[in-house]
């Protein structure tokens, strides 16, 4: 009879489904399974077990009664025995591999309601996450063992890898059929090689179980098993080699270390324990490599035929190896697990918890600490994938896991799986942005799956590459924990704020390990010695010690840190707090005007003054040209957005100090900015009505802010150069070849950049062949290297400002109207030269120099080139690039026609293009006509004061004081366009500067602290005869040194005698320091105004028409002060009356309690004659007068004043003497008003 007959004939379907099911079978065993088990065994394995009726393979009786098998196995596995599982098809390997792209799961024993609540139970346990969609399949096979140690399921089709929880030796190379099963495709999380996974959730079923050989219950018995020696005995004779001599060693399994690759030799090692001696077992036999899967630790194992040999590399200590002929006998008692052979997790105590804690209550002051860290023993749950290819997982939530320090595992972990963790190490806090409890392993831990994940994985995460270059970066430099967890959590930060736009994805891990040297600054650790490490007792690894710096540097993306600074521009500052001392006696439009302009500056680093962040920020991008027509400064930009940065860099022309940057060299680099200030101004438009009302914000018309950085080029670290600045540095290194100290700082900028250069090879070369990407505004993707172009050098002499100008030069008829505009004097050096490429910043070549030239040309920018505008300063060279083009008239000025006869004393014009682009010369090769500076002369405020002829003036100064002056919205968007500062020099002496911002850009940096520089300012005298400038539509304004703190107090101001400061006709100093006595008081009033209309408020009332209800205490005073040279009576007003009178805050309080009935009073002391204007037996009046004549009010001041510059000269008076009158004139005496009382 036919063997299908047979195998119908004994299972008698009851309907024609189970009939073909049957057949089914029948073949897939004939053409898949049998096929299997009559080719060869693998090297060095037993060929399968079957038992003596099995024979004829090649025939159908293998076949037949392999199906007969497999049918009453599947029966045995059922939940309904009495039908076949029809819904259920056996599934070939290749079949599997190719049509399966989904995870899945298969349990024969399910019915519905279990696989619901299978389902239903795993979804729970993580939240976000679908359980593993269920399929009906049938695997049948052979287990086989594959490359390094691995299993594998095969059939006729092929093979796949298999990982099972609990795999024992007796599975291997026999048929076997799997009832419950996961599959993981090569595409799903936790599975990168090609071929996917099979997971075996329970034991596999034998189809031909053979005899249990191999199994011992305990030392020395069963078969082969004679002549074991224990643990302590082995060890004894380790040190006596004996040739030939092989040795059997029972002991409990103390750890197991992962499989290694070294010279192309595959090992582990495993320990054997009893206790008090420990015995390192070496296994590199590539037959019993597939030991490493069930070697388990805690397991009580015997293994025969072990040899005594020399491991070299670990101290010439002799160890255990295994032989060919050595076989692994595990304790029959181990097969089943018991709660007791899985050691507890470890939890933390709190005294340990407490300890480690306390540095938290002031991160930013801790220092950087060496810790020891713990070995424990840990199991739980995988909750979170933090990144597969840099080996970061979470467990329960709470602790996190690293098995960077490891091979990476040829099963990566899923979230779900339940994990067994032997001989790893706890350490705490070792780096901010992980959790603070954190697992991890070293060579000698042991990593097990103890139960596989029930649920699917979500996608990928990019954040790290998946072919584990950090790991791989991990075991070239040898870095500590804390480093290489603060570089993982880095590049998942750079992945998301560079990628795509800025680097490629493989670029990210070097830079960002790139950026981690360069932040930790910490030399690497010796050479890993992995013998050492998983055989030496005491144990130590690179784990056993890590650094804890809770003030590491931490990234944050422009876009975060904008949105934060946007977020709390005005939830972090009460509006109170802008007004100055005494703002409570402020009247309405004073309260508006302090409002209308504020300023907050932040730290990158909190141990510098007020930051964002508790721990100094690291901000990653691409300094740009501005994208934006709005916009004159530079930015820096990562895929998230881009802000505007004020930037300046060290001059080299003065020592030590600062200028605007000017090297075009920086655009398009990719940098790291470690000291940045960030600046928030604040601009408000109100109609408070008094000090009371601040809280009230329906008095608020309009608000908003800006938002921009503060830095020095110094403080830039260039991760990616671009091809110009690989240019300046080259031939920067070339002039200082001689310096050994600058040769040194060479080869290291060189060695910080190698990774960068590669990682930007890519980006630049993109920038170079694609003119017209995304970003086409930016500088660096403006013109093609490789195409044709013609250039000329220039000097630029004077520079103006940005303008709003309605040129319609290259407008479209949509974009008609005003754009920022500018132009540029400059000297022509040489003539026009022509180019197969772009020559950048190159070295200025013979033909750029071969002719003297005296030419001038103005040079206007309007558009889209005026973005060129903070980079173009006065005194620099610059080589001017025409793209596309090989005429060279394009870069001729033309000049203007005239009139014959008339001779023009003009230069020729020049106007830019959009596509044309700048380069720095740092070092041009000079004519000697050039050889001497033509930057215009830069005059200090001392000066500007002093000087009477000149009418436009070019000053530095440093800002001590800006108030806005002008409550409008502007046509460039901008409210409070009119700007007031004050600007200072060394010697103290200033100088107001007025600003209408009205036709202009805004520019930023216009900060109390930083030094300005300003060009082509009109010098005028106002009505009163004192000095100040005036903003032109031609000045400019630049930022040329910042300032430490947003408030930087000025120099002092100069110390002055009021005898020789009365005669002074000149206004060369307005303010100074004056120290005298108090002689009388000739004037004092105390006043509660109207904080509308400024009247007298009495009786809760206004005394005019305007009937308002809020009220302002105000106070004023007049006093002479004499210091010996000369008198002079200075006025006191507002919060410096209180203690001028010396009077407590109570007092103050009290006197204007009583002084709210009749609103005001005014008095005049002259000496003992009292002249008042109430009665003079008023209480409140001699209370008055007997403060002022009091010993504690009539005492030595130091007082800053400003001197009026409005009084006359002299006066003429009148003397009556007798019957006599007698005319003269007489000085009037020296009139101030005081700004501050010394506290000296």
């Amino acid at each position: 009879m036919e063997p299908l007959q047979l195998l119908l004939q004994q299972f008698k379907p009851g309907s024609e489904a189970e009939s073909i099911w049957l057949k089914d079978i029948f073949i897939f065993i004939r053409e898949q399974v049998c096929p299997e088990l009559s080719g060869p065994a693998p090297s060095g394995s037993a060929p399968p077990a079957a038992d003596t009726s099995l024979t004829d393979v090649s025939g159908g009786g293998v076949a037949s009664q392999l199906s007969v098998c497999v049918v009453k196995k599947i029966q045995e596995h059922l939940s309904v025995t009495h039908s076949l599982p029809v819904s259920y098809r056996p599934v070939c390997v290749s079949e599997l591999l190719s049509r399966q792209h989904l995870a899945c799961v298969s349990n024969l024993s399910w019915s519905t309601n279990q696989q619901r609540a299978w389902a239903k139970e795993a979804e729970l346990s993580l939240s976000g996450h679908r359980a593993l969609p269920r399929v009906n399949l049938l695997l049948i096979g052979c287990l086989r063992e594959g490359r390094g140690g691995e299993w594998r399921l095969t059939d006729a089709s092929g093979s796949v890898r298999c990982e099972s929880l609990s795999p024992s030796p007796l599975w291997l190379n026999q048929p076997v059929f799997l009832p419950h099963w996961n599959y993981i495709p090569h595409n799903a999380p936790g599975q990168e090689e090609a071929g996917g996974c099979v997971e075996l959730i329970g034991s596999p079923v034998l189809l031909f179980p053979g005899p249990g050989q191999g199994l011992a219950a305990g030392p020395g018995e069963g078969a082969g098993l004679s002549g074991v020696v224990g643990v302590r005995e082995a060890a004894a004779l380790l040190h006596n080699r004996a040739r030939g001599r092989r040795l059997s060693v029972y002991g409990q399994v103390g750890s197991v270390c992962p499989l290694l690759v070294v010279a192309g030799t595959t090992f582990f090692c495993f320990t054997l324990t009893d206790e008090s001696q420990t015995l390192p077992v070496l296994v590199k036999d590539s037959s019993r490599l597939w030991w490493s899967r069930c070697v388990r630790v805690g397991q009580r194992v015997c293994v025969t035929a072990l040899r005594v040999c020399v491991l070299r590399g670990w101290r010439g200590n002799n160890i255990l190896c295994v032989s060919d002929r050595s076989e692994i006998h595990a304790h029959t008692q181990e097969r089943t697990h018991t709660p007791a052979d899985t050691p507890p997790p470890v939890m933390m105590s709190h005294t340990d918890e407490k300890e480690e804690a306390e540095p938290e209550r002031d991160t930013v002051q801790s220092a950087v600490r060496m810790k020891e860290s713990r070995v424990i023993s840990y199991q739980g749950t995988v909750t979170e994938v933090v990144s597969e290819g840099a080996g970061l997982y979470v467990i329960d939530r709470t602790v996190g896991l690293c098995l960077a320090y490891q091979p990476m595992l040829s099963r990566k972990l899923r979230a779900g799986d339940a994990v067994e963790l032997h001989h790893v190490h706890f350490l705490y806090r070792p780096c901010p942005d992980f959790p603070p409890s954190m697992l991890c392993t070293c060579l000698r831990s042991t990593l097990r799956v103890t139960a596989f994940s029930r649920v699917g994985g979500s996608p990928p995460d990019s954040s790290c590459p998946g072919d584990g270059a950090l790991p791989r970066l991990l075991l070239e430099k040898n870095m500590g924990v804390s480093e290489y967890l603060w570089s993982c959590h880095l590049s998942s930060q750079l992945t998301h704020s560079l990628l795509p736009s800025v680097v490629k994805q493989q670029c990210v891990c070097v830079l960002s390990w790139k950026l981690m040297e360069r932040v930790w600054r910490r030399g690497r650790q010796g050479r890993r010695d992995i013998y050492s490490e998983m055989l030496d007792e005491p144990h130590n690894c690179p784990l056993t010690q890590y650094s804890a710096d809770p003030a590491v540097h931490q990234y944050i993306s422009v876009s975060e840190l904008t949105e934060s600074l946007q977020s709390e521009c005005w939830s972090s500052v009460s509006l109170r707090s802008l007004l100055p001392p005494g703002g409570s006696s402020l009247t309405s439009s004073q309260i508006n005007s302090v409002l209308a302009w504020s300023c907050r500056t932040l730290n990158s680093d909190p141990q510098h003054g007020e930051a964002l962040r508790r721990r100094p920020l690291l901000l990653v991008g691409v300094l740009e040209l501005p994208s934006q027509t709005s916009e004159h400064t530079l930015q820096l930009r990562d895929s998230t957005a881009a802000v505007a940065c004020v930037v300046t860099e060290t001059s080299e022309e003065e020592e030590g100090g600062q200028r605007a940057a000017f090297n075009t060299a920086w655009i398009g680099c990719l940098v790291c900015v470690q000291h940045f200030t960030m600046v928030t101004e604040r601009f408000l438009q109100s109609d408070f009505p008094s000090f009371q009302h601040l809280d009230q914000d329906k008095f608020i018309t309009h608000k908003h802010c800006r938002v921009y950085l503060q830095f020095s080029l110094d403080h830039v670290h260039i991760l990616s150069p671009s091809v110009a600045m690989v240019t300046h540095l080259r031939q920067r290194g070339a002039e200082s070849g001689g310096d050994v100290t600058g040769r040194k700082q060479r080869e290291e900028e060189e060695e910080e950049m190698e990774g960068g250069q590669t990682a930007g090879r890519k980006r630049r070369r993109e920038e170079e062949e694609e003119p017209d990407s995304s970003h086409s505004t930016s500088s660096v993707t403006m013109t093609t290297a490789s195409r044709p172009c013609v250039s000329m050098v220039i000097r630029v002499q004077q520079k103006e400002g940005v303008a709003w100008r309605n040129t319609g030069v290259e407008l479209k008829e949509e974009e008609a109207g005003l754009m920022p505009c500018f132009s540029v004097r400059a000297s022509v050096i040489g003539p026009v030269v022509s180019w197969g490429r772009d020559p950048k910043n190159g070295p200025m070549t013979d033909r750029e120099t071969e002719t003297e030239k005296d030419d001038k040309v103005i040079l206007v920018m309007s558009g889209a080139s005026a973005r060129w505008f903070p980079l173009l300063h006065p005194g620099c060279f610059y080589r001017l690039v025409a793209a596309n083009t090989q005429d060279p008239s394009v870069l001729i000025g033309c000049g203007v026609s005239g009139r014959s006869g008339v001779e023009l004393h003009t230069d020729s014009t020049l106007q830019v293009n959009s596509d044309w682009r700048f380069h720095t010369l740092t070092r041009p090769l000079l004519l000697h006509t050039y050889r001497q500076p033509l930057s215009p002369t830069v005059q200090s405020v001392s000066e500007v004061l002093d000087c009477s002829s000149a009418d436009l003036v070019c000053f530095q100064g440093l800002v001590s004081e800006r108030i806005s002056l002008t409550d409008r919205t502007s046509n460039s968007g901008h409210t409070h366009t009119g700007v007031r500062l004050a600007v200072c020099d060394q010697s103290g002496r200033s100088l107001q500067v007025y600003l209408d911002l009205s036709y202009t850009p805004y520019p930023p940096g216009l900060l109390p602290g930083n030094t300005l520089l300003l060009s082509a300012f009109q010098r005028r005298l106002s009505r009163s005869g004192s000095v100040y400038c005036r903003f032109l539509p031609v000045s400019s304004v630049t930022v040329i040194t910042l300032g430490d703190t947003s408030y930087a107090r000025p120099p002092p101001a100069p110390m002055m005698h009021l005898g020789l400061w009365a005669l002074s006709r000149e206004h060369r100093c307005t303010v100074g320091q004056v120290k005298g006595h108090l002689v009388c008081f000739l004037f004092l009033q105390l006043q509660w105004s109207c904080s509308l209309c400024g009247s007298v408020y009495t009786q809760s009332c206004c005394s005019s028409q305007c009937r308002s209800n809020s009220a302002v205490f105000q106070s004023k005073a007049k006093l002479v002060i004499d210091d010996g040279t000369g008198e002079a009576h200075v006025w006191f007003s507002g919060a410096l009356v209180r203690p001028l009178l010396g009077l407590a805050d109570s007092q103050w309080e009290g006197l204007q309690r009583a002084l709210k009935v009749r609103g005001h009073i005014r008095v005049y002391p002259r000496g003992r004659s009292l002249v008042c204007d109430s009665d003079s037996d008023d209480s409140l009046l001699l209370y008055l007068l007997c403060v002022c004549s009091s010993d504690t009010v009539c005492r030595s001041l130091s007082l800053t004043c400003r001197k009026h510059t409005n009084q006359r000269p002299e006066e003429t008076r009148r003397f009556s003497r007798g019957d006599r009158d007698f005319m003269t004139r007489m000085s009037r005496p020296l009139q101030l008003t005081c700004l501050h009382i010394n506290t000296d």
